[in-house]
């Protein structure tokens, strides 16, 4: 059997559910090996097609969605609407979801994690690719950073595309530096208090209340043109911004809230958006 590969095809941004974590942001770079017969040009598969077929429906079917683990028992949905569902979270409390179909993604299995996400995308490629394909691995891995890291949930409605998507995420490296010299300290600060966060507009609110077992609970609403979005958590999951929380408007508040604390200092934050890309905010 012959076999091509493409390695860092794409770069999913996602959210996913995990019973312990909640609502988790995360970025998985794809990787691709085809194999199969060489068909009359000599080859698995054309590599000009890799990206216009393979490309689009792992973006399509995972990117900018939330993903979420059919199999855990601490999922409540109605049959009648399967994208209105309650996740129960293992240190008490929960998390409610609304939303259109393309903005979810269902998984067969109780965890969210690549093997059963890969499974997914192989079946899916298995369907669309020419016939001399006969066998589909996707690889998909987290990037290596060196340095402090968070993973952020977010969504913006005023978005034209997928990002509109009230619960997509990425997992995503912050430098920060302090009269040019980086501060890791600061850094591994902020990747603690964004851990596993719900970044939120204070315009997208919809309701602020307590549960019946004690939680504050924060509701976030709107409509944008994909259809009507809905999302509730425990206000302990959630950092709220005055504004529209785009990479750009987070990386100038990091970097205004850092001036606050250190007024004498030049204070420089490169923020990034999942991999290789992101805002820088001067001070």
């Amino acid at each position: 059997m012959n076999h091509l590969f493409v390695d860092n095809l794409t770069v999913i941004d996602f959210a996913y559910l995990d019973p312990t974590r909640g609502l988790v942001g995360e970025s998985w770079i794809a990787d691709v090996v085809l194999g199969g017969k060489l068909d009359d040009q000599g080859m698995v598969f054309d590599f000009s097609n890799v990206k216009r077929t393979i490309k689009r429906v792992i973006d399509e079917l995972v990117d900018h969605r939330l993903v979420i683990p059919r199999g855990y028992e601490g999922l409540h949905w109605d049959e009648e609407a399967p994208n209105t569902f309650q996740w129960d979270l293992t240190g008490g409390g929960h998390i409610e979801h609304t939303s259109p179909n393309e903005a979810v993604v269902w998984l067969s299995s109780d965890r969210a994690v690549p093997s059963a996400v890969s499974a997914l995308l192989e079946k899916e490629l298995k369907a669309v690719l020419p016939g001399n394909v006969t066998t589909v691995e996707i690889n998909l891995r987290e990037d290596v950073i060196e340095g402090a890291y968070y993973h952020y949930v977010h969504g913006l409605k005023k978005h034209l595309g997928n990002c509109q998507r009230i619960a997509h995420g990425h997992r995503s490296p912050i430098r920060i530096d302090r009269n040019g010299h980086r501060d890791h300290n600061l850094e591994k600060r902020w990747a603690r208090l964004w851990e596993d966060i719900y970044v939120g507009t204070e315009e997208d609110v919809t309701r602020r209340y307590v549960g019946e077992d004690g939680t504050p609970y924060i509701s976030f609403g709107y409509e944008a043109n994909q259809g009507e979005f809905g999302l509730t958590l425990p206000e302990s999951r959630v950092y709220m911004l005055e504004t529209d929380t785009t990479v750009e408007l987070i990386a100038a508040h990091i970097a205004d809230v850092l001036k606050t604390e250190f007024p004498d200092d030049e204070i420089r934050v490169k923020a990034y958006e999942g991999v290789g890309k992101g805002a820088i905010a001067a001070r």
